[in-house]
């Protein structure tokens, strides 16, 4: 086992990129663009000198977060990733935090299993085995997209108003504009603001511009009334943010928006994810807002944090 350091970074991502259940937002130009708030603590595993699998993480407070800057975290393996090798990289990892660190618990937020290209859930036997326990299950809306159900008379009625309306898919959606639309969103419904700001956006959009998309629905003259940020993995359509004006709301632009990305722009893809409906670890569900993803035809799938006193 080795803690990562930036000369291993060519290492890190190009294993990241041939994993089974790795995704952009594990690869270090992602995971580092807020370097400066996270203590950095990732790992690598090796057996002999073969890169059998890493571990994206961050330590804070005696405490190993897989990883607390990022949506997942979770042991990327490859193809030869067997459940006897996985188990012993737990094993390594709990040697290593007990003898070579001050660490006292892991805190593990698995990647969930749509973002696999093959089943990787040897992690989760793993915990078992050495007691660990789910201290949070935050229910996604996921929609398989081979096999959609059909949307309920509510959406299909929201998608008539917003063709009725005449708003149009943007080719070229304004970042900035749709931003200012989210922050007020935010700020006037949940009292919060976005995880990522306007700037560290527009550095990842740069940095992954075939993985992160916004997508936005406009009237004649151009104005924005509603849109989504999406981030593209191998499997997964992820929605990342969601706005929309009160004129958007009243017509359906969303529910527009939505049933075009569902049923052509990412009909190749396996899996449509909304994203989680839930606060406190899980613990509240916003009924309202998963009730709405399920009128698409979503129905839910977890990502669940496990947790380990080593």
């Amino acid at each position: 086992i080795q803690r990562y350091s930036a000369e291993l970074q060519s290492s890190w991502d190009a294993f990241v990129r041939a994993s089974r259940n790795g995704t952009f937002l594990l690869q270090r130009g992602f995971m580092d663009y807020h370097a400066d708030r996270f203590a950095d603590h990732s790992l690598l595993f090796y057996r002999n000198e073969e890169l059998i699998a890493v571990l994206p993480a961050e330590e804070r407070e005696g405490v190993l977060n897989s990883h607390g800057g990022l949506t997942y975290g979770g042991l990327i393996v490859g193809a030869a990733g067997t459940a006897v090798r996985v188990l012993k990289c737990f094993e390594l990892l709990v040697d290593y935090l007990r003898t070579k660190t001050a660490i006292h618990t892991l805190r593990y937020t698995a990647a969930p299993s749509f973002y696999a290209s093959y089943p990787t859930e040897e992690d989760r036997y793993a915990l078992f085995r050495l007691g660990a326990h789910l201290s949070a299950v935050k229910l996604s809306s996921v929609i398989p997209l081979s096999s959609p159900l059909s949307p309920n008379q509510l959406r299909k009625r929201k998608v008539k108003q917003c063709e009725k309306a005449e708003l149009t898919l943007s080719e070229t959606p304004d970042l900035k504009a749709f931003w200012q639309m989210l922050e007020e969103n935010l700020a006037a419904r949940h009292a919060t603001t976005p995880v990522h700001t306007l700037q560290e956006m527009l550095l990842l959009k740069e940095r992954f511009p075939e993985q992160i998309h916004l997508h936005c629905m406009v009237d004649k003259l151009g104005v924005t009334h509603g849109g989504c940020v999406v981030f593209e993995t191998e499997t997964t359509a992820h929605v990342q943010y969601i706005a929309s004006t009160p004129y958007g709301r009243e017509v359906g632009a969303l529910d527009g928006l939505f049933m075009h990305l569902i049923r052509d722009r990412y009909a190749h893809k396996q899996w449509f994810d909304f994203g989680v409906s839930v606060e406190q670890g899980g613990k509240v569900l916003n009924e309202g807002l998963v009730m709405q993803k399920e009128g698409f035809g979503a129905r839910a799938m977890n990502y669940e944090t496990w947790e380990l006193t080593v």
